[in-house]
């Protein structure tokens, strides 16, 4: 009889004896084996089962054996629910190789882990669905992994599957030489997962459509997902064509992605855009984004940097031109749409696009009015055989440098820029200089405060000239001082050139006015209570502590929904409806808030909602027109910083005010504040300097 596994010596796996031993009916039935020690499986044999590995310090050795689940393979219903391969849960120092899983809705899925190497593993097969349409699907497909960290994922298959790689809360881990390509949803999909690293893996054709059915977008489909806080990646030298895109950074749901670089990757032929950002702080060095729709689409992408990237063959007529925009159609690199302060655009070569080389454009709604594209410095840059050149249109504190413009059929086109500054070439000045600020990111108002620049130099020893931006040109010495009288964000740029070559580099600066009195907000997490819509069997509850990362006093107040019946969550304070507050004469409520929220589209119906109760009566602000201003905040940078907040206790055209039953200013008891999320996982708040004066 052959053996269908080899066990490592002083291994004990007595449990596999009866399945060895039975019939050839039984043996096709789909088991579950639950390891515990080292594992080593015979060659080439296909086995019905799956395995579950609960033990730490273990080693399994595939040898080339498959594990053949229940699902058909080919068949999307059949593998919804046939199950996992091989799942790891709880362990530490697992390794897996070798070994093959194929039939399955997921091929390996990892939970909770730590220090785990999958090398040489095949999880081709599983779940696939190229005839899905719009929207996601449960985490599926090759391999999926939860909580892991300290791991290594090297020279793994998992192809003709929903998503390659999932990593959901999964943090330094390396991901290297690994085929996780043809794959109907992502190649390689990140939820709040940070400070991995992907290397020379093979992560192209993460796209699902039908062209025979003339179908033209890829139905949200795309080889590389970044989404929900997912910072400080790093990807280097990976093959990211012929996706949907290649790489979209995506805040559906308003939590931004920063701090992700990447490195020599190709994300051309992208059926849309080879790189699409709507997050700030990724810099790209050295990628290719050709022969797509677009190559870089980059809105709502504050403080980027593109690098020596190449942009060309996009948007031609006879290849990928989807979603041409009015004005330049199509583009090298691209930023429209969303906000983009602080951007670098430095040595790229983009040529033979039918579109613009580069094109910016603020709000075509407002005109410029509402943000416009704001201190960019595009520096030695190639940019030939476009239809434009550079196109821009509402930008302000625009640096031009050093960049060679040649063969565009229709040249430059540059409109409604306050503040372009073009320099002029010197062969003397070859090296742009580093722009260095030190100063304070929150500030008090009503002081004076000192932003120096003076450590900024010249590697060719050139002098140099400042250009400070702070609402319109500011400055123009090495050091910046202002007194800033009112509360709130303020965007400082500065620029610095040598007479050829710029660089630049910014503040986002918080003004806090001091607060008398905090109400909840400076040590007092323990006296608020909560109410839940929806929570009618009282299993919904809200998480309250004092939190250190505050811009007001030494302590801020962070409240999560947790668990979330879904619905307006509301944080009360104080729990106990006492206060005794006498507000008359005080004209306004302020403070400052923070939030991420997993749930996508995020935010829903008017909010933050405040209210002000009494004894028998609530006096309600709500934003006017059903806003929510954590969906859309009053600047781009509200989506990962401080966010103040002022109501007026008249009301006004921004909050509609409302009083209900019987309350006076003069005797308040409590207040709340209530958010609304789209579906039901726990979201985060954090609120500082609650008062009213």
């Amino acid at each position: 009889m052959t053996t269908l596994c080899r066990l490592a010596a002083c291994a004990v796996f007595v449990f596999l004896s009866p399945w060895i031993a039975a019939s050839p009916a039984a043996q096709a039935a789909w088991r579950e084996w639950v390891v515990t020690n080292d594992l080593v499986l015979e060659p080439g044999m296909e086995l019905a089962a799956r395995l579950v590995v609960r033990a730490s310090h273990v080693t399994i050795d595939g040898r080339g054996a498959t594990l053949v689940g229940p699902g058909r393979v080919g068949d999307a219903k059949s593998l919804e629910t046939a199950g996992i391969g091989v799942r790891l849960e709880g362990v530490v120092d697992v390794t897996v190789k070798n070994l093959r899983a194929r039939g399955f809705a997921t091929g390996l899925a990892i939970r909770q882990a730590r220090a785990v190497t999958v090398s040489g593993c095949d999880f081709s097969d599983n779940y696939h669905h190229p005839a899905h349409g719009w929207g996601e699907l449960p985490a599926r497909g090759g391999i999926v992994c939860v909580d892991m960290r300290d791991s290594v994922l090297r020279a793994n298959r998992a192809n003709r599957v929903w998503d390659g790689l999932h990593l959901v809360d999964s943090d330094d881990n390396l991901i290297a030489d690994n085929d996780f390509s043809e794959c109907s949803n992502t190649c390689a999909k990140l939820w709040h997962a940070s400070r991995n690293r992907f290397l020379n893996n093979n992560l192209s054709y993460g796209i699902r459509i039908n062209r025979a059915a003339g179908e033209v977008h890829a139905r949200d489909s795309t080889c590389v997902l970044i989404e929900t806080g997912s910072d400080d990646n790093s990807w280097y030298r990976n093959d990211i064509t012929h996706g949907g895109d290649g790489v979209f950074i995506r805040p559906l749901n308003r939590w931004v992605s920063r701090g992700n670089v990447f490195v020599e990757n190709d994300t051309s032929y992208a059926n849309n855009n080879c790189v699409e950002s709507w997050s700030p702080g990724n810099t790209f060095i050295r990628n290719k984004a050709n022969h797509g729709s677009y190559g870089f689409w980059l809105g709502g992408s504050d403080q980027t940097a593109l690098i020596g990237n190449e942009a060309a063959f996009n948007g031609l007529t006879n290849g990928y031109h989807n979603a041409p925009e009015p004005g330049f159609r199509h583009g090298g690199i691209v930023v429209v749409g969303g906000p983009s302060s602080h951007t670098l655009i430095a040595g790229n070569h983009l040529h033979h696009n039918n579109g613009a080389g580069i094109a910016f454009r603020g709000d075509v709604a407002s005109r410029g009015g509402a943000w416009r594209t704001e201190h960019w410095v595009v520096r030695q840059n190639r940019i030939v055989s476009n239809r434009f050149g550079i196109w821009g249109r509402w930008g302000d504190a625009v640096t031009l440098a050093a960049n060679v413009c040649a063969h565009n059929i229709e040249g430059n086109v540059l409109t409604n820029i306050s503040n372009l500054v073009s320099l002029t070439p010197n062969p003397h000045a070859p090296t742009p200089p580093v722009a260095e600020l030190l100063g304070p990111r929150v500030v008090p108002a009503g002081q004076r405060v000192r932003f120096d620049a003076s450590t900024s130099r010249d590697p060719g020893g050139q002098p140099l000239t400042f250009r400070w931006w702070l609402e319109g040109a500011a400055g123009k010495e090495p050091v910046f001082e202002r007194l800033f009288d009112r509360p709130g964000f303020y965007r400082l740029g500065l620029t610095v050139d040598n007479g050829a070559l710029a660089d630049l580099a910014w503040r986002d600066v918080l003004v806090v006015e001091p607060v008398a009195q905090e109400l909840g907000t400076e040590g007092q997490a323990s006296r608020w209570g909560f109410e839940l819509e929806g929570n009618d069997r009282g299993q919904g509850h809200i998480r309250f502590a004092d939190d250190p990362d505050a811009i007001v006093g030494s302590r801020c107040l962070h409240f999560s929904p947790n668990p979330y019946p879904g619905a307006y969550a509301t944080a009360l304070f104080p729990a106990t409806r006492d206060a005794g507050w006498n507000f008359a004469g005080k004209r306004q409520l302020r403070f400052w808030i923070k939030a991420r929220n997993p749930n996508v589209p995020g935010w829903q119906n008017a909010g933050p909602v405040v209210r002000l109760l009494g004894r028998s009566g609530a006096i309600e602000f709500r934003p006017a027109k059903e806003a929510n201003l954590m969906n859309d905040p009053p600047f781009s940078e509200a989506r990962w910083l401080w966010m103040p907040v002022t109501i007026p206790l008249a009301g006004d055209a921004r909050w509609q005010r409302t009083a209900t039953g019987e309350v006076a200013l003069s005797r308040i008891e409590a207040l709340s504040l209530a958010l609304d999320s789209w579906g039901g996982d726990p979201f985060f708040v954090w609120l500082d300097g609650l008062t009213v004066d």
